[in-house]
């Protein structure tokens, strides 16, 4: 009989442990919904200095996937957590960090729909509401600057609740073992993404906008793929961005990065970006470890 009351526990170091944070208002709810979901164990808010305890505690056998949300209100035990993270990863405990952010015109949008409070915003007597919203999130960016900077940016901005979802599954499916590439197009029009670890700007190229049969596609349709392929500065230019990713890969391996954002903006983020990060997903192909993600197509889809 397979009863999993009987089963042994899981040791803290077979499970693998999703760490969720970000600036209020970029989808911390949506993602650790997404994750219980997958079938993670969740905890939103866990206080940062009980996270050594919850991960030491014997958990029945089928928990061993657990995602834990933390954000700006444990200010005290923020300065703590990444050297915890670090010393976690030490004792063979996998840890995937996430940080969600948005710009700070999309969260004061927002907080104005829902009409919720930032948990830092205490406005003062001479303050405006909206003025005093816009300090608690510097506050909030400042706060958890250290978390961003150990952890996998998730840019919000632009997404809806399923895109969230479906990025964050992504996220935490790819192989834990080695650095996964994830190539990202945009438009320069609506600002570079939050989560860009390398930004290349391919403006420069023949732009198929100004085809008429080609202006409604985009740079995964076939006929889109077909005239920049005939153009040779698109080919240099894919040439020359993987080339640089390659030289750079094994370096940014031994660093402890899981993740590795490669941002390729155009005009309209809807033809060359796009066609750019289809081409390099290709030609990553034998890397295994790469995801794609078209923030403008997206949006629209």
């Amino acid at each position: 009989m397979n009863d999993a009351a009987s089963d042994p526990p899981v040791a803290p170091e077979r499970r693998e442990l999703v760490l969720i944070s970000g600036i209020s208002g970029s989808g911390k709810s949506v993602a650790l919904h997404a994750l219980e979901d997958a079938g993670y164990f969740c905890v939103d808010n866990l206080p940062p200095e009980l996270l050594r305890s919850y991960m030491q505690l014997e958990h029945p056998r089928y928990v061993e996937r657990v995602a834990i949300a933390v954000d700006a209100r444990a200010a005290r035990s923020l300065p703590a957590l990444v050297p915890l993270i670090d010393e976690l990863r030490g004792e063979g405990v996998q840890i995937r960090a996430l940080f969600l952010d948005a710009s700070t015109d999309t969260l004061v949008r927002r907080f104005s729909e829902t009409r919720r409070p930032h948990p830092l915003s205490h406005p003062g007597p001479h303050e405006t509401e909206q003025h005093a919203l816009i300090e608690a999130i510097e506050l909030e960016r400042l706060l958890l600057a250290e978390m961003r900077e150990v952890s996998t940016v998730v840019d919000t901005s632009t997404l809806r609740p399923a895109g969230l979802r479906a990025q964050v599954r992504h996220l935490v499916s790819a192989p834990n073992d080695r650095l996964t590439l994830v190539f990202e197009s945009f438009a320069f029009k609506y600002g570079v993404p939050l989560d860009a670890d390398y930004v290349f700007d391919v403006r420069m190229l023949p732009n198929p906008y100004y085809v008429r049969e080609l202006r409604p596609l985009s740079g995964r349709d076939e006929p889109v793929a077909r005239f920049l392929g005939e153009h040779p500065e698109a080919d240099e230019m894919l040439g020359q961005i993987e080339a640089f990713l390659r030289r750079w890969m094994p370096a940014l391996a031994t660093d402890q990065r899981a993740y590795v954002t490669v941002a390729i903006g155009c005009t309209g983020g809807q033809h060359r970006s796009v066609y750019i990060v289809e081409q390099l997903a290709r030609r990553f192909a034998d890397h295994g470890a790469t995801l794609t993600r078209h923030r403008e197509l997206d949006a629209i889809d």
